[in-house]
């Protein structure tokens, strides 16, 4: 049989992995959960025990709604004072874990529009969201929420699918780590005298949280202590690291300094080939397509007027930083492709699997890892190396792949 090489050459893009900053800027938007006892002057202190430095400042009023603090200009005057690091927001103590229907009305409409004005701001901002916590006894006034449990489990679920509404906010989990501390140290009270703010310990409890979740840290072994016995203060520290650093990725607090990642697929027929631009935290694309032309549109399309290897470079970037990718083509009789009639070959790349597929049949496929070591299909767990014919009227071919290999595609 005829050997006519296909071959495209997968490069992904650089594995950013968030280190976090020993110095950032904090702005709290919130109320009295945020103001009683200091939190932001108390995360300060406990950061800088640790070797940590956070310059903070805050936008606080008593019972503010998310809504709140959309109408209130002063909010805007404080978001728009700094290019803010991060963000936090936080609503009425009560208002995420009231029935879903009035939160999809008003609560989460509201929390979504003050994220936005985060961002227009500063690009680079990050958001995030304060998750608080049931009251002591729960609420009376509707029995989804008469339980410290029940109202906390509605907390906590309202603050996730805040910021799961956006692929950029995350969320301090002072909520959760509150009742993993009811429950595995109950002689600890978190509460003031109504049931509802924070006690010192509350407050302590919280700055731990939020220095976990701002750094990916473990507070522990602090000896700053905002007042608070060694021993209890160690309990609040480890409750925190607890809960939040084996779940990172759950609160989306690998986001935090995640820069502008570039990435980009491409769907080749012939001489032509279409880009499907993946990148992530980006606002301008610049496209180079190897042959000295260039372009500037989120998701090109281009054709190359001679046969050859073309490398197409996109550098995707915003007000924080840039990144750049590049996927080789292998176009026309350099490599033979004119010699078969590939009606369509498409070739994609997840961070798990490549796929092969085309509308001609009849050929054999190869894949190869970055070690030379051929690829099984993701349907052949075992040992067999993927190498052999099919004949159907649509080929599909799927394959694993591992995270940082070079994908090689033959088809023969």
């Amino acid at each position: 049989m005829r050997k006519i090489l296909f071959t495209l050459l997968c490069f992904p893009a650089t594995v950013f992995v968030a280190s976090a900053q020993d110095s950032i800027s904090v702005l709290f938007i919130g109320n009295s959960y945020t103001y009683v006892n200091d939190l932001p002057g108390m995360l300060s202190n406990l950061a800088a025990n640790l070797g940590k430095e956070i310059t903070v400042d805050s936008k606080t009023n008593g019972g503010y709604t998310f809504q709140n603090h959309v109408d209130d200009a002063a909010t805007y005057v404080k978001i728009h004072s700094k290019p803010w690091d991060v963000v936090v927001i936080q609503g009425q103590s009560q208002e995420p874990s009231f029935p879903d229907a009035q939160v999809n009305a008003s609560t989460l409409p509201a929390a979504v529009r003050l994220s936005d004005s985060i961002w227009v701001n500063h690009a680079c901002s990050n958001v995030m969201y304060y998750m608080t916590w049931g009251r002591q006894d729960g609420d009376p006034q509707w029995s989804g929420i008469n339980t410290f449990e029940k109202m906390n489990t509605r907390l906590y679920n309202a603050y996730m699918r805040m910021a799961d509404s956006s692929d950029r906010a995350m969320v301090s989990p002072v909520g959760a780590v509150w009742g993993y501390v009811r429950t595995n140290q109950p002689g600890i009270n978190l509460y003031n005298s109504d049931g509802s703010h924070p006690s010192t310990e509350g407050t302590y409890l919280a700055a731990c949280t939020f220095y976990a979740s701002l750094f990916r840290q473990s507070p522990v072994g602090a000896t700053y202590t905002g007042g608070l016995s060694a021993v209890t203060a160690g309990i609040l520290q480890q409750a925190a690291a607890t809960v939040i650093l084996d779940s990172l990725d759950h609160f989306h607090l690998h986001r935090v300094d995640e820069p502008t990642q570039a990435g980009f697929s491409v769907v080749q027929n012939g001489a032509s080939v279409t880009l499907t631009n993946e990148s992530s935290r980006a606002e301008s694309f610049t496209w180079s397509f190897g042959d000295g032309q260039s372009g500037t549109s989120e998701n090109p399309e281009h054709t190359f007027d001679s046969d050859g290897v073309y490398t197409i470079q996109l550098i995707a970037s915003s007000d924080c930083n840039s990144d750049t990718v590049s996927i080789p083509v292998a176009v026309g009789g350099t490599l033979g492709l004119k010699d078969l009639d590939f009606s369509a070959v498409e070739v994609r790349t997840t961070d798990e699997l490549i796929v092969v597929s085309s509308h001609d049949s009849g050929y054999l496929v190869e894949v190869f890892g970055a070690d030379g070591r051929r690829l099984t299909e993701e349907q052949e767990l075992g040992e067999k190396p993927l190498f052999f014919q099919r004949n159907q009227a649509v080929q599909l071919f799927r394959f694993r792949a591992p995270n940082g290999t070079v994908k090689v595609v033959r088809c023969f």
